[in-house]
């Protein structure tokens, strides 16, 4: 623990030697860091137990600190932020904008504790000043690693490629920022209260019972945030992609931290967990590179043969000479029950469905003009009704058959 490593011999040592050369330093340059008040004789009155110029020179310090710190201030905004900005870089500007704030904080606390050691003040005073210190100091680094996220954070949204789900990759982001700052700032806590001498054992176990508790009352919570997670880095859709999660199936409207909602292909809008949708099989319509269309042409049983092999003709014609078609497959494929069944396979290179509808329309069009003109006839189903007497023979007959084009 924190506690314990502050005890350590190792860390005793180090802090002993650099204890005894701070007061040796202070010892060989008294004269100078006391600015010579303590040889006023004006000022050897006591104070509440301490001679007067202690409490000048504590105040000079201080005014030495607070304008050290404002120099530095000024030289950061005026020099430094002015010289990043004229550089193409980009490392020298995060620089700056981390360093600025937190640096003038721990400029002023280290002068100020320099000041301070100086002078003779009870073990309480000094106590609470070294807690000040070490208060400031930690919480000035605190401040520069979480700019440091929020720089990162912004860098990764400069990098987001544009697309329909920017905005859930960006309140994600946000969600993804938030949650590393909290982490942060918790164990930045814990380092601190540690080095200030309380016991966190005690708190560090609070924390995992009320963590735990937490957990269990917010399974589904972070179940959707994990998924949310899930989408995030897989890319499985986004926002305007006709996909299929387990029964739904629609168009990508808006995804969420907690849902993502689905126009169905009855203008429902359905919101499915993103607990559900990590585990789910997604099947991405929109990102398939092709449209694969098959459907079938009856023609009319009295069609002779040389006329269906015509009818393939005409049909190879059509689709392998249009653009957005290829892998072509056309065969008479079997006799059915009321027509001669040709079957016809397609790939259509547009993936957009309204396309794709206006494409097979064309063909469809120009496919019955070509038959019409050809003479071919499309088949529907009939039924051939056979009246006789109670009694009379039956007597064989011819039936005419026919069938209607079908389509999978």
């Amino acid at each position: 623990s924190p506690g314990a490593a502050t005890n350590s011999p190792a860390v005793i040592d180090r802090a002993g030697a650099l204890a005894k050369s701070q007061r040796e330093f202070i010892e060989e340059n008294r004269s100078l860091l006391t600015f010579g008040l303590d040889r006023v004789d004006v000022l050897q009155f006591p104070v509440l137990q301490r001679p007067l110029w202690q409490y000048v020179a504590t105040l000079l310090y201080i005014l030495i600190a607070f304008y050290v710190a404002k120099f530095v201030d000024w030289l950061i905004h005026s020099r430094l932020r002015k010289w990043a900005e004229r550089t193409e870089t980009q490392w020298d500007d995060v620089l700056v904008n981390l360093v600025d704030g937190p640096v003038k904080v721990v400029v002023f606390v280290l002068l100020l504790n320099l000041g301070l050691q100086l002078f003779n003040w009870p073990e309480v005073v000094e106590g609470w000043f070294a807690k000040l210190t070490v208060l400031a100091v930690g919480l000035s680094l605190l401040l520069v690693v979480l700019k440091a996220v929020d720089a990162a954070i912004a860098l990764w949204r400069k990098k987001l490629p544009p697309g329909g789900d920017r905005d859930f990759n960006e309140h994600f982001l946000v969600l993804v920022g938030k949650v590393i700052k909290g982490i942060i700032g918790v164990v930045a806590v814990f380092t601190v209260l540690g080095n200030l001498g309380f016991d966190i054992r005690t708190a560090l176990a609070s924390v995992s019972v009320v963590g735990l508790a937490l957990g269990l009352a917010a399974q589904d919570t972070v179940g959707n945030l994990f998924g949310a997670v899930a989408v995030f880095f897989d890319k499985p859709f986004k926002i305007g992609d006709r996909v299929r999660v387990g029964e739904v199936d629609g168009t990508v409207e808006e995804m969420g931290l907690r849902s993502t909602r689905i126009r169905n292909l009855d203008g429902f809008l359905v919101t499915v967990p993103n607990k559900e949708i990590g585990t789910a099989r997604i099947v991405n319509i929109s990102r398939r590179p092709t449209i694969r269309t098959t459907f079938g042409i009856g023609l009319t049983y009295d069609t002779p043969a040389p006329r269906v092999r015509r009818a393939v003709e005409l049909i190879e014609e059509i689709f392998r000479r249009h653009p957005n078609t290829h892998d072509l497959v056309v065969h008479f494929n079997r006799f059915g029950d009321f027509a001669l069944n040709i079957d016809v396979v397609y790939w259509c290179r547009l993936t957009d469905w309204k396309e794709f509808t206006r494409v097979f329309q064309a063909l469809n069009l120009e496919l019955k003009a070509r038959f019409d003109a050809e003479g071919l006839s499309f088949a529907f189903p009939t039924q051939t009704v056979q009246l006789q007497a109670a009694g009379d023979p039956v007597k064989p007959t011819q039936p005419v058959s026919s069938a209607s084009p079908t389509q999978r």
